[in-house]
């Protein structure tokens, strides 16, 4: 079995989630650009934490046979701070970056101005630069949301099948999926939805344009839950096929858009400027 986890947060994670990712069948994944659970301060910590998505975490994830992709963006909840604002002027440098398949987490937190604002530019932005864009719905009022991130994509010059709506439940399954755009589903262990879930989500709407992550982070997440998904399709009678289309060619399919997708894993340089995932020593 073969998995692409299109949305993870493997710096928030230890080399031992990358250990037991390979030994469940991840071979590539994406990494978004996203809150670090506390407020930056200044543009400066973007730019150091797009660099290492860029640099010290593909490293990292080719110690383990995984090819590592990100998407760059100003996330919206911290669109509404006008000290990280300016971060929307520096992005066109950094989508021009190889490894950068997408632009994203962007979208709604609270569904304020100054996210209308930023989610407009960004789309552009994508739209300017030829790549899809990753969009994160809002955890609150998830239906107003959605039909609020539909309007603004559908308002942009980015094409709906070059946009994928993430964090869909239940709720909002239909009217993304009357969207046209991707559907994004984020598996967790107590919150969102969970395997059973999405195995009736796929029971009563298919396996088209649906794509399946962990988004594992530092909070209480699992970043095995794409394998766990997969059992539980083959458990409920979908296909090995099924399986693959949904854990693999679709976020393949839906990422190699941008045209810089890589899912060979080149033999893993021993230093990342300098530095060793290895620790100890004589």
């Amino acid at each position: 079995m073969r998995i692409f986890d299109p949305h993870i947060h493997m710096t928030s994670r230890t080399t031992d989630d990358y250990q037991a990712m390979y030994d469940a069948g991840v071979r590539a994944v994406v990494e978004p650009s996203f809150w670090l659970g506390q407020p930056r301060t200044s543009p400066a910590s973007f730019f150091d934490y797009f660099d290492s998505l860029l640099g010290w975490e593909p490293f990292r994830a080719a110690q383990y046979g995984i090819a590592h992709h990100c998407t760059i963006a100003l996330n919206p909840k911290e669109a509404n701070d006008p000290r990280c604002r300016p971060v929307l002027d520096a992005l066109p440098r950094y989508l021009e970056k190889d490894n950068v398949v997408a632009v994203g987490e962007i979208g709604y937190d609270s569904m304020t101005p100054e996210e209308d604002t930023a989610l407009a530019a960004q789309l552009q932005l994508a739209a300017d630069h030829g790549l899809p864009a990753l969009v994160h719905t809002p955890h609150r009022d998830k239906l107003a949301g959605l039909h609020r991130t539909v309007h603004a994509v559908h308002a942009s010059a980015l094409a709906p099948e070059r946009v994928l709506l993430d964090h869909l439940n239940e709720t909002t399954v239909r009217a993304a999926a009357d969207s046209g755009c991707w559907l994004g589903f984020s598996i967790y262990p107590d919150t969102k939805m969970d395997e059973d879930r999405m195995v009736a989500i796929l029971e009563d709407h298919g396996t088209e344009r649906v794509l399946v992550n962990s988004a594992a982070d530092w909070g209480r997440s699992d970043p095995l839950k794409t394998r766990k998904t997969a059992d539980a399709m083959l458990a409920a009678g979908f296909t090995h096929d099924d399986v693959d289309r949904v854990l693999w060619r679709n976020p393949v399919a839906f990422y190699g858009q941008s045209g810089r997708l890589r899912l060979d894993v080149p033999p893993p340089e021993a230093l990342h400027e300098g530095n060793s995932i290895l620790r100890g020593g004589e």
